[in-house]
């Protein structure tokens, strides 16, 4: 007798207790994978209280099989994506299942039908649950974990995409740079040296005295670079503060730095300690005890050895100029300086649209190589 699949919306707080812990069964034997803080996940699917949900709204599904989860996904409709792009798309995310394709059906079944009720025409995903956070899915860099908010997934999960239909309509590129050797070519430092040698370039580190005014100017940049890039979205006042609420933990002053232009930021990069290699050990839990090796490990006597480059970018009026060029060399060098003498080994800078040839092309020239390929994936309703 064949078994049925039930699809339970999430709606208790267990519900989504077991919807976080949902991975770990999936997972269990795989080396890379990192389990994510479940005090942190909870608090990103707070409907009551993470702003993201000021401008949307979600759902959230169980995928039951012989009484056991065996899959979950959420459908999101963001406002602010219509505002800003003019399309009716809805959003899918938090995808994991077993190597079922019936499963992966009923799942994506149902995120489809609820987004075609909120009047979408097509879906995009996964988000988790925005593009701000984490996006993608997994498809190319298995054999390496997960860095600080980006994703992990097994090898099969692009067949249960391709098996449903889904389309490819973005692949978003990690890379990889090795930063205890010097990495600019001398042709890179003349163009620094000779855009730097009037005095109106100027890199400074975030002030963590002004942490939160420095932190607001770091994102209003990003803002601004990032705007015509697929998909792009502006943080939202609140979505800003709890930003500068949540990095504030992460972010280090020598590995942080605004570039001025005649005093005015114009460009910035932030480099942030590699999360996830402080918390393998963990299994996604703070208490008892794990809040103390997580502030041990970050403030008191830092053991990791790879960061993160999130956040990158240089106002639109100098991109594609020599200046805007000369600027982004600079931040890449210094961080990449001040984070060998902090005892770091390897960055991760992403992510990186394919079709930003530029930014690649930048990042390939100072010897960074892509490692990872996270594709985002498309269906029409």
């Amino acid at each position: 007798m064949a078994s049925t699949i039930t699809i339970k919306e999430v709606t208790s707080s267990q519900d989504l207790k077991q919807f976080v812990k949902m991975p770990w069964r999936l997972y269990k034997d795989d080396p890379n994978w990192v389990a994510p803080l479940i005090m942190e996940r909870l608090e990103v699917l707070d409907q009551k209280n993470n702003p993201y949900f000021e401008h949307a709204r979600a759902k959230l599904w169980l995928a039951i099989k012989d009484e056991e989860i065996v899959g979950r996904i959420t459908a999101q409709v963001d406002d602010l994506v219509e505002q800003n792009h003019h399309e009716k798309v809805g959003h899918f995310g938090f995808f994991e299942c077993i190597n079922d394709q019936e499963v992966a059906t009923v799942l994506m079944d149902t995120a489809c039908s609820w987004l075609k009720e909120q009047g979408r025409t097509s879906m995009i995903g996964p988000f988790s649950l925005s593009i701000n956070e984490e996006a993608g899915m997994l498809v190319e860099g298995f054999d390496t974990p997960p860095s600080l908010m980006m994703n992990h997934a097994l090898p099969y999960y692009q067949d249960l995409m391709c098996g449903y239909g889904m389309e490819k309509i973005k692949d978003l590129w990690a890379y990889y740079l090795k930063i205890d050797e010097e990495v600019l070519p001398p042709t890179i430092n003349k163009l620094i040296t000779r855009s730097m040698r009037d005095g109106k370039i100027r890199l400074r580190k975030i002030n963590m005295k002004n942490f939160e005014e420095d932190l607001r100017t770091i994102l209003d940049i990003f803002n601004d670079a990032w705007s015509g890039n697929w998909m792009a979205l502006p943080f939202t006042e609140k979505e800003l503060n709890k930003a500068v609420k949540d990095m504030k933990l992460l972010i280090r002053e020598d590995f942080t730095y605004i570039a001025e232009y005649d005093g005015i930021p114009m460009a910035m990069m932030v480099t942030l300690p590699n999360l996830n290699e402080v918390i393998a050990d963990l299994d996604g839990r703070l208490f008892p005890f794990g809040i103390f090796k997580l502030l041990w490990r970050l403030k008191i006597r830092p053991r990791y050895k790879t960061t993160r480059v999130p956040l990158m970018g240089v106002r639109k009026e100098f991109q594609n100029t020599a200046v805007g060029g000369a600027m982004a060399f600079a931040l890449i060098e210094e961080c990449r300086i001040q984070a060998e003498k902090a005892g770091c080994t390897h960055a991760e800078l992403s992510w990186v649209l394919e079709e930003n040839t530029r930014l690649s092309k930048m990042l390939e020239t100072i010897g960074c190589w892509r490692y990872k390929n996270y594709r985002m994936y498309s269906k029409t309703l």
